[in-house]
């Protein structure tokens, strides 16, 4: 007997199916349970298609220098606070109940070496559904994620004791061991180009920051992570006694331009001068003393990617002022900042 096809067939046919789907998810039969597993041909599918999905959004998406070296401090500490639970550590097994998931977190140690850096870097910033990898918990910081692209590429060389001297800088049973593993026992960040030095701050300024970052108003992945688990008493004793701190020593500084566009302005290109706002009695942070190569880094940060033309840039005060300060201007007005004496306030 021959069965004509026909497109009324067809699509009863598929409705059909589709009804017969929607049953079988209605009735409840099919085992959603993390215990059950997946089947292996189930499992080779979802991996398959991930690996494609990472690699052509990688491609297109991803910066050319997906990795940065030099914050492997902050990147350590947040491997520590937000990741290690899942994936584990060097020295430090994963928690039991993360690796029940179905699929559990990889040891990245191993799992890393399959991809890219510019590989890596999508997945951190963005995640991947129905793992429970998630995305970075804020879009707007790649220079954050950049840094987690250099830690996670040096895992496997990295030996427990290595890890435990990068995320730790702390007296056991110090209250303050979620700040100083990266900012330092001292305040000065541990030499990192990514962390800013505390010491000499506006203790209202430093609890505001923290205020800020844990609920959601400053953006840092890193510091939202830090900032969310502390109570307010925490918060204040923190600022307290980061800001009694002393900041670094005054480092020369020699360029006349850098010092006209710190202490004047350019009056033609709206660029307000940076010690109208980074001032003693002013509520802005103290930047006279500061590392240079972080007050560059943020700089740089702020001024965003050349490709996005400044209309779709952030519209916030930092931003827009750092995009009027001419590129070859960075470094110098950095210098200059970093070689001035740390204000008292």
């Amino acid at each position: 007997m021959t069965i004509r096809i026909t497109w009324a067939r067809a699509i009863a046919t598929l409705v059909g199916l589709g009804a017969a789907g929607l049953l079988f998810a209605w009735s409840g039969l099919f085992n959603i349970a993390a215990s059950s597993g997946h089947w292996p041909i189930t499992d080779w599918f979802l991996h398959w298609t991930m690996r494609n999905s990472v690699r052509t959004h990688a491609a297109f998406t991803s910066p050319d220098d997906p990795a940065d070296a030099t914050g492997l401090v902050s990147a350590a500490g947040h491997f520590a606070n937000a990741c290690a639970v899942c994936h584990g550590a060097p020295g430090v097994k994963p928690a039991p109940v993360m690796q029940s998931a179905t699929p559990p977190a990889p040891d990245l140690a191993i799992n890393a070496r399959e991809w890219s850096d510019k590989q890596l870097f999508w997945i951190l910033q963005h995640g991947v559904k129905y793992t429970g990898m998630p995305a970075w918990a804020v879009q707007d910081r790649p220079d954050e994620v950049r840094r987690m692209v250099a830690f996670v590429r040096r895992l496997p060389g990295v030996t427990p004791a290595q890890y435990e001297a990068l995320v730790n800088e702390a007296n056991p049973g110090d209250d303050l061991a979620s700040c100083t593993g990266c900012h330092g026992a001292d305040g000065k960040g541990r030499g990192a180009p990514d962390i800013p030095v505390l010491g000499g701050q506006d203790p209202a300024y430093l609890l505001a920051a923290l205020k800020g970052y844990a609920d959601g108003t400053r953006s840092s992945a890193v510091m939202q992570q830090v900032a969310m688990r502390m109570t307010p008493a925490a918060m204040t004793d923190a600022a307290r006694r980061f800001a009694a701190m002393p900041g670094l020593g005054a480092a020369p500084a020699a360029s006349a331009a850098a010092a006209r566009i710190v202490t004047q302005g350019i009056a033609r290109i709206q660029l307000p001068a940076c010690a109208s706002c980074h001032a003693p009695g002013k509520p802005y942070p103290v930047i006279a003393g500061q590392r240079a190569d972080f007050i560059a880094q943020r700089l740089r940060h702020w001024q965003g990617d050349d490709t996005i033309v400044d209309a779709r840039k952030s519209a916030a005060t930092m931003p827009v002022i750092a995009r009027r300060i001419p590129k070859e201007m960075i470094d110098p007005v950095a210098r200059y900042l970093a070689g001035q004496t740390t204000a008292t306030r």
